[in-house]
């Protein structure tokens, strides 16, 4: 495997502790190792699915702000409800739903707003549909800091297009922005520019199962 690419999809937190405790026992040793699971990027198996955002506690200036930035930034069609979850394409377009509106298809205007939004990125980091939304949306018209969306204030995720449809129907979500799953070539190609995907941008499945207990037999 020395040759070899190998891209973190899923546990990175662990991986980083893992690192941490690494070095603070020091040396060589057991602790030098950690536990993976390795899969090919071309296995037919591997599907990623998409994580929508859920936008909570929006007050009438934070509506009007959202509203103005879907307006200035996104050519808006109405969709089908059964529809509203999009397919990864060019420009990056986004399902959006709140209380108010009909469901609705929102396509970026242009590349340059997403690379206006986020100046500092790769060209593959700024193809992200959840890179957009976070750079435009989340910190651009709501003013949101990457603390907050961290600590998910104000923002919430759903797995499924089902979930989050109910959550804003119930008033539990204000909006929901409906991602495209996000193609796997583009999640190499952010890491080939040497970062790290958005918070919540892909969920790979099948998931391994944990918690499993292994135990030396000798």
């Amino acid at each position: 495997m020395a040759s070899r690419e190998l891209l973190i999809a899923d546990g990175h937190h662990r991986y980083e502790t893992a690192r941490v405790y690494a070095q603070e026992v020091g040396g060589e040793g057991e602790h030098s190792y950690v536990l993976m699971f390795l899969c090919s990027l071309s296995d037919p198996g591997l599907t990623i699915f998409p994580t929508h955002r859920l936008l909570r506690d929006l007050d009438d200036g934070r509506r009007s702000a959202l509203r103005r930035a879907i307006e200035r930034d996104f050519a808006v069609g109405e969709t089908a409800l059964g529809d509203i979850e999009p397919t990864p394409q060019v420009p990056i377009a986004s399902g959006y739903l709140d209380a108010v509106r009909k469901p609705m298809r929102l396509t970026l205007r242009s590349q340059e707003v997403a690379d206006a939004a986020m100046p500092d990125r790769s060209d593959a980091y700024r193809r992200l549909d959840t890179a957009v939304v976070e750079a435009v949306i989340l910190k651009g018209a709501l003013g949101m800091s990457e603390d907050d969306i961290a600590a998910k204030r104000g923002i919430d995720y759903a797995r499924s297009t089902a979930d989050a449809v109910a959550a804003v129907e119930r008033g539990a979500a204000d909006a929901a922005f409906f991602m495209a799953p996000t193609p796997i070539e583009l999640v190499r190609a952010v890491a080939a520019a040497g970062e790290t995907m958005p918070p919540k941008s892909t969920y790979f499945y099948p998931k391994i199962p944990t918690g499993l207990v292994f135990n030396p037999l000798e």
